[in-house]
């Protein structure tokens, strides 16, 4: 049995978003395919996961007091570290919006990008404490990018640098370069998601 973390990284429901219909699809297969599963979903927008910022930078100081707001934004950051080093998979699903990701997806990682946690310091270089994960990373986006975008990158060196073993990708892109061809590139891209849903 294996452990799924699944990251929705956008406020629209598969209906509306291209990203999330392909990781409904994905889903679909892949727990028909592992029954046995412990799934974990994170639905970030829905959620309102935190971000950063300058009362949460704070509270990392030893001495620090946080307020009840605060401390309730600390303890979201450390279950969703908990998650990540607790789960063997991940699947990752988000819209590319302005070369990046969106902002929510940007904390997550932030929440598990910890240093004595999933990474450590060394005089030479950071060296991940996470090994081995296995990671999907879903992503709409409206031109062509073969992977070569800023948003596709960062997954890649985020999740690289905290160990995980393999980042495989299943991009939807195309859609507004090519609007004739919009559903074509979509039902593409479900069909890789089943497939992908049996053997990842």
């Amino acid at each position: 049995m294996s452990k799924v973390l699944v990251i929705k990284a956008h406020p629209f429901g598969p209906d509306r978003s291209r990203s999330m219909r392909v990781l409904e699809t994905f889903m679909k297969s892949y727990e028909a395919a592992h029954s046995d599963d412990e799934i974990t979903v994170r639905s970030l927008y829905q959620e309102n996961f935190p971000e950063l910022d300058g009362a949460m930078l704070a509270a990392f100081a030893p001495d620090a007091q946080p307020s009840a707001d605060v401390a309730a934004k600390l303890a979201v950051f450390n279950k969703s570290l908990a998650e990540f080093k607790a789960a063997d998979k991940i699947v990752i699903a988000n819209p590319m919006w302005n070369l990046g990701i969106p902002t929510k997806l940007k904390s997550w990682f932030d929440s598990v990008t910890v240093a004595g946690q999933t990474f450590r310091y060394t005089a030479t270089a950071a060296i991940p404490l996470c090994p081995g994960k296995k990671v999907l990373h879903i992503q709409a986006a409206g031109g062509k990018y073969a992977g070569k975008d800023p948003a596709t990158l960062y997954v890649h060196t985020a999740c690289q640098a905290l160990g995980c073993q393999e980042v495989i990708d299943l991009p939807v892109e195309g859609m507004d370069h090519f609007p004739d061809e919009a559903k074509d590139i979509v039902a593409a891209a479900e069909k890789r998601a089943v497939e992908l849903g049996k053997s990842f």
